[in-house]
């Protein structure tokens, strides 16, 4: 295949259909990484021949946040959706027929595929898509155009004049960037007046034109250069490559384009979200805890939100001071000496965790090794995120008590002893069991010379009591966005930064631009030096405000209130796995298999059903089939933990409804859940239950009721049909 830049870093704006046509001919694919805004004014690569185009959605609307965090778009030929990596949202219908949002084609992802998936991709950029996704829609296409050749015409102007005062351009078809002949004294001079140009090191320099650019700046620069010339240059884009086509056609970039439309569009999506705004989400593996608004104030800032990743030392003492703090602290939680915050998602962490340890043993000679043992229980990503490091995945069994089988463990690392690289284990484990013989587990791996590399999804269960290091880790990931406080945005932004002992520090991520390690560290994980930068300063705030006693009582109460509810719970439902003590660690698996035999109640239905009762359900069939993973964590008051435990109570008494008869075994409140508002006001109603028994099961749901937006999803019909066709906009006005 061919990558291409386009338009490309120094600016310079080709055409490349010559090119695509030949790599065509030749069997190979296109992708072209292109500038989102530039689009706007340009042709677009798919009508020159590309096949996958990528890119960055930053400048629509989101602050540059020293490298982060921001949205990539991807898209390509629909002959290729089952091979695009992440999360896809397709439209489905509910069983009224009614237009229906889903995530699609699940079955490409690694939850499920594991070690044959198209990517590890779990934690994704789902807040900062919405962000720009909403700068679209406010602006509509006409306000992108305008945007985007306003920026075009104040480039236009500052190459024209610098040209006239003798600057000669590298190259003469550019978008926003323009690259020319002139001294690095100029940068310094530039720097002095509190501007940052890019010097190539080459006797030219680069300069970036943006919508925040002003006319004024444009004379400021002038002043640098000594000239007060304003004449734009000639022809900027090639008229080959100017765009013709339209864009934005749907009537949702077409409607909303004032500021009291664009707020109660947003207020309408926002109605039909169940946030912790309305009640706990106790998504096991997930610590879906409190985002203090203190700790959330810092990432609007200017001094965070503005700073470019590249900017030079002497802008960034404030991130250094705290990106070198919470790094520190975080090591003395965890009892590792080294780390890299480059990982922007648990799952980069791991590919970049498993990076380090190949770059290791490489570095020993032992570059044959590339086994990584993985735990049957272990999180999707593990096994993708090895296979993307070149890995062999052989899985080792659980026992009955959900813990790894020493025996199946010690059978396989012998077998494997010379080609074993790492074994990747979570802990506690995803069944939600601190398991005793951790320690005996890396002792293991290390008797065959291979590496230990520790999932840190659950670390909410260890800060201030244990630490990972202590067990005999070699590398670690944390994610930030569960256990310290980064707000989980729908599915992004998060970041996995990664932890190592001493022997492996000196492999950690490296960058082409900004030092970041020494000079054996691996490539770039990142595009950014230190990740999503921006979103650091509320892991610092939630540890600077909690300190060491605070960070170690919320992991006691989270254990606490996870046995709290598991106890009462297993009073009425089977609870899978417990510890040597009878206890569980901060989270739980509930049993729901037995109801499918008793009633043809399924997980699903009862997840479903807790829609009804104003809850988020928990994690569905993870890591066992038909069971629900409960997580409550230490933000939860005992009376929440109550009303969901009442709530499953309550579910469990209509089930038992069904299995005495009492209730029909296909027309009853738990296959028909959800109930929406359209269904339970319509005059056709024709179930055996009430309406009232539908939407309010209880008094709370009377006083305060969540509405789900759509019913039951038909989960066939949304992979038959992937994407919506959307209408023009003529079609919307008639």
């Amino acid at each position: 295949g061919i990558l291409i830049q386009y338009p490309a870093s120094d600016g310079r704006i080709g055409d490349y259909s010559d090119m695509s046509k030949n790599a065509h001919e030749n069997g190979s694919l296109v992708a072209a990484a292109a500038d989102i805004l530039s689009l706007a004014m340009i042709k677009p690569p798919g009508e020159w021949g590309a096949d996958i185009v990528v890119g960055s959605a930053q400048r629509f609307g989101v602050p540059m946040g020293y490298g982060g965090p921001h949205a990539a778009f991807f898209a390509t030929h629909k002959k290729y959706e089952r091979k695009i990596p992440g999360r896809i949202i397709g439209l489905s219908q509910d069983v009224y027929g009614n237009p229906a949002l889903r995530m699609a084609l699940q079955t490409r992802e690694q939850h499920i595929r594991r070690d044959k998936a198209t990517s590890n991709i779990c934690t994704a950029q789902v807040l900062l898509a919405i962000m720009s996704g909403m700068y679209a829609v406010y602006h509509g296409p006409h306000g992108i155009s305008r945007i985007a050749k306003r920026v075009n015409y104040l480039t236009a102007i500052l190459a024209g004049s610098l040209e006239k005062a003798g600057f000669d351009l590298v190259h003469n078809h550019f978008f926003d960037t323009i690259r020319f002949k002139a001294d690095s004294h100029f940068a310094k001079k530039a720097f002095g007046a509190g501007m940052l140009f890019w010097d190539y090191g080459d006797g030219t320099l680069g300069i970036t034109i943006d919508e925040t650019s002003s006319i004024e700046d444009i004379q400021d620069i002038f002043d640098i250069f000594e000239t007060k010339a304003m004449e734009p240059s000639g022809q900027t884009i090639q008229k080959n490559i100017i765009r013709s086509s339209p864009f934005l056609e749907h009537p949702v970039f077409n409607t909303h384009h004032s500021e009291t439309e664009m707020l109660r569009y947003i207020y309408k999506l926002q109605q039909k979200d169940l946030s912790l705004a309305t009640s706990m989400i106790p998504l096991g593996s997930c610590t879906m805890k409190l985002n203090a608004t203190t700790e959330m104030m810092g990432i609007v800032w200017p001094e965070f939100a503005n700073l470019h990743p590249f900017a030079p030392q002497k802008h960034v003492q404030g991130y250094e001071e705290i990106i070198a703090e919470l790094g520190n602290w975080l090591c003395e939680m965890t009892g590792f000496t080294g780390y890299s915050f480059q990982p922007n998602s648990g799952a980069q962490g791991e590919y970049a965790g498993l990076m380090v340890i190949s770059a290791f043993h490489k570095s020993n000679g032992d570059e044959h090794r590339n086994v990584c043992l993985i735990p049957a229980s272990a999180h999707g990503t593990n096994p993708a995120s090895a296979v993307m490091n070149g890995m062999k995945v052989i899985v080792v069994k659980c026992d009955d008590g959900g813990n790894i089988d020493m025996e199946d463990l010690k059978t396989k690392a012998e077998a494997h002893s010379y080609q074993l690289a790492a074994f990747m284990v979570t802990y506690p484990s995803t069944h939600g069991v601190f398991e005793a013989h951790i320690k005996d587990v890396c002792n293991v791996i290390h008797n065959h010379g291979g590496q230990v590399y520790l999932d840190g999804a659950n670390l909410n269960a260890m800060v201030g009591l244990c630490k990972p290091a202590n067990f005999g880790a070699d590398v670690c990931h944390i994610n930030l966005h569960k256990t310290f406080c980064i707000p989980h945005g729908g599915g992004g932004p998060g970041m996995g930064p990664i932890f190592t002992q001493d022997h492996l520090t000196k492999f950690l991520p490296g960058h082409p631009i900004v030092s970041t390690s020494g000079g054996e560290g691996v490539k770039a994980v990142s595009a950014a030096p230190f990740g999503s930068a921006s979103i650091l300063p509320i892991s610092w705030a939630y540890i600077k405000m909690l300190g060491g006693k605070g960070l170690k009582k919320a992991t006691q109460v989270a254990i606490l209130n996870a046995n709290y509810m598991a106890k009462i719970l297993s009073e009425h439902f089977d609870i899978l796995y417990t510890g040597q003590n009878g206890m569980v660690g901060h989270e739980f698996i509930v049993d729901m298999r037995p109801f499918r035999k008793s009633s043809g109640i399924t997980d699903e239905d009862v997840a479903k059903r807790l829609m009804d009762y104003g809850f988020h359900a928990p994690t569905m069939s993870f890591p066992v089939p038909g069971t629900l993973m409960i997580e409550p964590t230490e933000s939860e008051a005992k009376s929440e933990l109550d009303r969901f435990c009442r709530a499953l109570i309550q579910i469990k008494e209509e089930i038992l409804a069904i299995e005495n008869g009492e209730a029909d075994k296909d027309d009853n409140v738990l296959k028909n859940a959800p109930h929406t508002a359209r269904h339970v006001t319509s005059d056709n109603w024709s179930h055996p239950y009430s309406r009232e028994e539908a939407a309010y099961p209880t008094p709370r749901t009377k006083e305060n009721k969540f509405w789900p937006a759509v019913g039951r999803v038909d989960n066939a019909f949304g992979d038959r049909n992937l994407v919506c066709s959307c209408p023009p906009i003529e079609d919307y006005e008639t």
